[in-house]
């Protein structure tokens, strides 16, 4: 059988199956997935390990023989084959077929191979014989369309209920890079506890170790300090801050701004006196930019996102530069 990382954990409740190939270029569901397997395997009392590390000079007949031998120190093993090549080879994967097939008592066979496999690999006899007789876990990137949701979902293992606001957030921070979430949200977890979060509050902690204030950036361009913004979005990108999250805030200005000018009173809502001071520069900008004004602020975060992901011609600091004085209200002289 084949299935996915996330869907792991429905496999793993009953029996064990005797042959697992965990293949995929996603380190952190990668990882995970072996760990689970492995103490799925010692719940069920395979207390001995035999690990091969399997690189182009590696003996086969390594394997053969600890496939026919009885572990000495335990009733139950696992045998772990941790691949640096793409796969096999002929004599590697009649070895691998021949013990999928039968597997020995007792053991479980792991096959780790990290890596995004060739069709060669899903055609192979070896690999059939692991969906016919196992299972082969898939551990791939998480698209980043969906990466909200998996942010989510993760945080709820962690007693975290992030909304929808605060999981995309996360995701800009994160551009992709499932470990930096999965470590924002420990993080999160350990300093907020079990509970719902907002995306003010996972702003507070994302930002937290910034000299430059990023969400004071959005307050100063909304309320039309063209110097102060610019002065921060120098010191922001001094300190090494992502332009993902920088352009993520100003667009979440931006929205702010456009539901103010259709619903007045409805562009922030929030409690304390930084969300006073927030919403009352909402209001202004909101008084203050126009709907052609507002049109040309969505250009200008395009161009910044485009260059940003490398689509672009422009340089993305620069683009964000342009952004920000123009929602403060300057427009700043372009090359070209």
């Amino acid at each position: 059988m084949r299935t996915y990382a996330d869907q792991l954990d429905r496999l793993l409740e009953g029996a064990l199956a005797p042959a697992w190939l965990v293949v995929g270029d996603e380190p952190l569901l990668f990882n995970e997935a072996a760990d689970r397997i492995r103490a799925k395997a010692r719940e069920q009392g395979h207390a001995d390990r035999e690990v091969f590390d399997v690189d182009r000079r590696f003996d086969w007949n390594e394997l053969a023989a600890a496939g026919r031998s009885l572990s000495l120190f335990a009733s139950r093993r696992i045998l772990e084959l941790r691949m640096a090549t793409s796969g096999p080879g002929a004599e590697g994967g009649t070895l691998l077929k021949e013990l999928v097939s039968d597997p020995p008592p007792d053991t479980v066979l792991l096959m780790l191979l990290p890596q995004r496999p060739d069709g060669a690999l899903w055609s192979s006899a070896w690999a059939g014989a692991f969906e016919k007789h196992g299972h082969v876990v898939q551990a791939w990137p998480v698209e980043i369309d969906r990466l909200p949701q998996w942010i989510a979902a993760r945080a709820r293992r962690h007693g975290l209920e992030l909304d929808r606001d605060a999981a995309t957030l996360l995701a800009a921070r994160v551009e992709g890079n499932l470990l930096a979430a999965h470590q924002e949200i420990e993080k999160l977890a350990l300093t907020h506890g079990a509970g719902k979060l907002d995306e003010d509050a996972v702003a507070e902690a994302v930002a937290d170790s910034a000299r430059f204030d990023i969400f004071k950036l959005g307050e100063a361009a909304l309320a039309g300090d063209a110097a102060r913004s610019l002065r921060i979005l120098d010191g922001l990108r001094a300190e090494g801050t992502e332009p993902t999250l920088v352009l993520w805030v100003l667009c979440r200005e931006l929205r702010a701004v456009v539901s103010e000018r259709r619903s007045p009173g409805g562009g922030y809502q929030g409690r304390g006196q930084q969300a006073q001071r927030r919403a009352a520069a909402v209001s202004s900008a909101a008084r203050r930019l126009g709907g052609p004004k507002l049109r040309g602020l969505a250009h200008l975060a395009a161009r910044a996102d485009r260059a940003i992901k490398g689509r672009g011609e422009g340089r993305p600091w620069e683009e964000l530069e342009a952004l920000v004085a123009s929602l403060a209200g300057v427009e700043l002289a372009r090359a070209g």
